[in-house]
């Protein structure tokens, strides 16, 4: 048998076989898709993504989840040499209201302006129409209340902004009494 032979009787694993599908994706793909092209059930491709997953650890690569999709990105770590060697500006800087309008954002999605504002206690719409422009947040629906305002939830770009696989990595917010007792020792200190 030839070597041509022989390497075209190769099956490459499951992982190989994600991972080159995810590579000439425009977009995150369901993993829905990922079994219909495979023709195996979403828990099968979900153990081949926990493959392919630990397999990226030691690579430039990692995957990135939203709301049930799954795409290849860059690991976070290498953004500055990327952005080097693209020619890129330095990331995006964000104010302090635009951070804080992200993260409300980021932990209460989907969630309406009128929802921010009430947290904030000011007006959001120029901070949400900055997030929106640099394409960390988006439009995911309407809310079926009076006026039926638009729900915004945050996007795969956002994840990879702050070097996040998926929103489930988000860190948990500090219960009130937690939030008191860090900010009186920092009173105290």
């Amino acid at each position: 048998m030839s070597d041509s032979q022989s390497t075209s009787n190769t099956e490459l694993s499951l992982a190989a076989k994600i991972e080159a599908m995810l590579f000439v994706s425009a977009e995150p793909v369901p993993v829905t898709q990922l079994a219909t092209a495979l023709d195996i059930t979403a828990s099968v491709v979900e153990r081949g993504l926990k493959e392919l997953d630990g397999s990226l650890t030691t690579r430039g690569l990692r995957l990135q989840r939203n709301s049930g999709r799954v795409q290849l990105t860059t690991a976070p770590e290498l953004a500055p040499l990327i952005e080097l060697f693209l020619g890129l500006e330095a990331t995006t800087h964000l104010s302090r209201a635009s951070l804080e309008t992200l993260a409300i954002i980021a932990y209460q999605q989907p969630c309406t302006r009128p929802q921010v504002d009430s947290i904030r206690g000011v007006n959001s719409d120029s901070m949400m129409k900055s997030l929106l422009s640099k394409g960390l947040i988006q439009e995911s629906g309407r809310t079926d209340g009076p006026g039926r305002p638009i729900l915004y939830s945050t996007t795969p770009e956002f994840l990879q902004h702050f070097g996040l696989s998926s929103i489930i990595e988000l860190p948990p917010l500090a219960t009130p009494a937690e939030a008191d007792a860090e900010h009186s020792v920092l009173l105290k200190g």
